[in-house]
């Protein structure tokens, strides 16, 4: 066994504190992997607080994760001791099903879903249909620590033109929004808009803008007005009602990234005929919306989940490629409580990332 430091959160209502534990030593086929560095994603927020009704405690989180490679199994390929790689959303899948055998994970249909960086398994090991969980495991503990160990099959590499820290949200922020882009078919000239400048949002505006695509941003916010200018998108408060309706029927593909509750209708509009608005932002069920925009325009209203294995080694490529990196905030871990606050209350610009050699502090008292 592996013995491991990280921070976790015990209830809904505590806050994140430093917690021993032990991780399983590597199986032939899985790397043991030191964490340098970890991504906060609006998601770990959700899930500490038992926002989606699911978590398991005690909950670690951190599905934006960069590392070292430390140690590799016997029977271990592609990666090698050294290697500096990343992990993201998911650590394991059925890998029989029908999304599974064409490489997408993302959307396996096993009797637990895709197996969870932290919080796994998707679904309770009660209602797997024999009473127990095909991971073998009741909970994961992710990247808010010091090292973690992952099936080879579900760890990326990092190009060497992105800086780790920078690489981190990729991992999640940036397959979320890149898988949507690709899938619906954005490219050069395609208008897009973004709905919401966050985390997501942020990395949506910057790669659409990488393939070509001429980008408006949605925001509630007049601060992101000039952020979504320097970033060169055009921007619209949602509240300017004679803003939007000079843009229905304008846009090729539309992309929501809000992370709570919120009205499409107002977007739906704004969609050509055949046109895709996808949602990514937010889990939970969103207010009614007026089915006849859809029917008269053959609109369509859609969803998106992180992305592949495949796709998110592709969009850390293209970061690579296109010079496309999130802005960020190193942090050391003593200070994710407070980040979770400043997320939650929009004082975020930028997506703050944990700097695990602060673990050590710690180890050191």
């Amino acid at each position: 066994m592996i013995k491991a430091l990280g921070y976790a959160a015990k209830h809904s209502f505590s806050n994140l504190k430093p917690m021993h534990f032990e991780r399983e030593d590597a199986a032939s086929n899985e790397v043991e992997i030191e964490v340098l560095f970890c991504g906060n994603c609006h998601s770990d927020i959700h899930q500490a607080k038992d926002e989606w009704s699911n978590t398991v405690y005690p909950c670690m989180p951190g599905h934006e994760i960069v590392g070292r490679v430390r140690r590799v199994g016997s029977q271990v390929t592609r990666h090698q001791q050294g290697d500096l790689v990343g992990v993201g959303c998911m650590i394991d899948s059925c890998g029989s099903c029908g999304p599974c055998k064409t490489g997408e994970q993302n959307y396996c249909e096993g009797p637990n879903s895709w197996l969870a960086t932290y919080n796994g398994p998707m679904v309770p090991a009660a209602q797997a249909p024999d009473g127990e969980s095909m991971y073998g495991r009741d909970n994961t503990y992710g990247g808010y620590s010091d090292v973690i160990v992952v099936r080879e099959d579900f760890v990326l590499k990092i190009p060497s033109a992105l800086a780790p820290e920078v690489a981190a949200p990729i991992l999640c922020a940036g397959v979320t929004t890149f898988s949507p882009l690709k899938h619906f078919g954005v490219k050069a000239g395609s208008e897009v808009g973004v709905i919401g400048l966050g985390g997501l949002g942020d990395m949506a505006v910057k790669l659409a803008l990488a393939l070509g695509a001429t980008v408006t941003v949605f925001t509630t916010t007049e601060e992101k007005l000039a952020e979504a200018a320097t970033l060169g998108a055009s921007a619209v408060l949602e509240s300017d009602k004679a803003a939007l309706k000079k843009l229905k029927g304008s846009f090729d593909f539309m992309l929501s990234t809000v992370p709570e509750k919120h009205q499409l209708d107002p977007f739906i509009a704004l969609l050509k005929r055949d046109s895709t608005l996808a949602v990514v932002g937010a889990i939970g069920p969103l207010p009614g919306y007026n089915n006849q925009e859809l029917i008269m325009h053959r609109k369509s209203l859609a969803g998106s989940v992180i992305g592949s294995i495949a796709e998110t080694q592709e969009v850390l490529d293209f970061c690579a490629d296109h010079g496309v990196a999130p802005d960020i905030r190193l942090i050391p871990i003593q200070e994710v409580n407070r980040a979770y606050k400043a997320v939650e209350d929009g004082e975020a610009r930028f997506r703050y990332v944990i700097d695990m050699a602060s673990l050590k502090e710690l180890e050191a008292s």
